[in-house]
This record gives structure tokens, C-alpha cells and sequence, in this order.
């Protein structure tokens, strides 16, 4: 590995494993969600963990990427900045959904993180075409998890 990787790998990876974690704990698989009405193309609990690490691990080297392609210093502050908003939004998705039980705010808030990560996507593009590829599964899985969270609300709403 080049010496001009190390870095990079160490912060992204770090990075990833707090947004992991943060959003893990957050995450409160219990009572509550199970007594919730899900569609029937709802994925097995198991498949949310496989796809949260595999996405997780892509955006790490993305973000890799991103940066190794970006000389700049000030392109790179705003790589960082919309990496942060969107792990930040991340894990308030979990929050609303899960801690709060409110799906409902949740399905308002995925939104914002479907933009960060659009936003991402556009601003790695423009230096990096496998960066930007390497979040496309992200932003499908929140298009999904967005499309499921609304179905979640009109099984279940109105939420109080």
C-alpha cells in the first residue's frame, strides 16, 4: 500500500466504524418494531447488517478515493463536511425511527440524508467516476429504506 493511502484509509475507516457504532446503538431492534406492520418485501433482519457493512465499507473507499483524487485543500474541507452530514444524518435517521419511534419523522429526514448522499455522489463525480460509483449502492439502499419507511407509515400511522 502507498504511503499516500495510509491516511486516508485509517480516517475512513475509523470514520465508518463510529457511524456504525453510533447508528447501532440508536438501533433498538425490539418490542416495538416487531409489533410494527411491515410490507411483505420487508428483508430479513440479516440482510439490513450484510447491506449496512458492505455499504459502509464502499463508502469508506469512496471517500478514499475521493480524497487521493482531490489536490485541493478547500474541495477537500467540503468532502469531509458532506461526509459528516451525511454519516451525522446517518445515524438521526435511527434516532427518529427507532429511539423516538417516530417513523414518520424518520421518513421526513430521509430526505436529507437521500440529498447528502445525491450530494456526494455529484461532488465526487467531478474528480473521480469510480468514487462516485462506489456510493451508487448507498444511495439505492436509502432510496429503498426510504421507500420502506413510508410504507412502515401508512401501515402504521398516525404516530404520537
Amino acid at each position: 500500500m502507498s504511503r499516500a493511502w495510509v491516511a486516508p484509509v485509517a480516517v475512513a475507516a475509523f470514520m465508518a466504524a463510529i457511524v456504525a457504532v453510533l447508528g447501532a446503538t440508536v438501533t433498538e431492534i425490539g418490542p416495538w418494531y416487531h409489533g410494527l406492520a411491515k410490507p411483505a418485501w420487508t428483508p430479513a433482519p440479516a440482510a439490513f447488517g450484510v447491506a449496512w457493512t458492505a455499504i459502509y465499507a464502499l463508502t469508506g473507499l469512496a471517500g478514499v478515493t475521493a480524497w487521493l483524487a482531490t489536490p485541493r485543500w478547500d474541495e477537500r474541507e467540503w468532502l469531509l463536511g458532506l461526509f459528516a452530514l451525511s454519516g451525522f444524518l446517518n445515524i438521526v435517521w435511527s434516532l427518529l425511527f427507532f429511539q423516538l419511534q417516530r417513523p414518520d419523522w424518520a421518513l421526513i429526514e430521509v430526505v436529507g440524508l437521500w440529498l447528502s448522499v445525491a450530494g456526494l455522489i455529484v461532488l465526487i463525480w467531478r474528480r473521480s467516476m469510480i468514487g462516485a460509483a462506489l456510493l451508487v449502492p448507498y444511495l439505492l439502499w436509502v432510496t429503498f429504506a426510504g421507500y420502506l419507511n413510508m410504507a412502515v407509515v401508512r401501515l402504521n400511522g398516525p404516530f404520537s
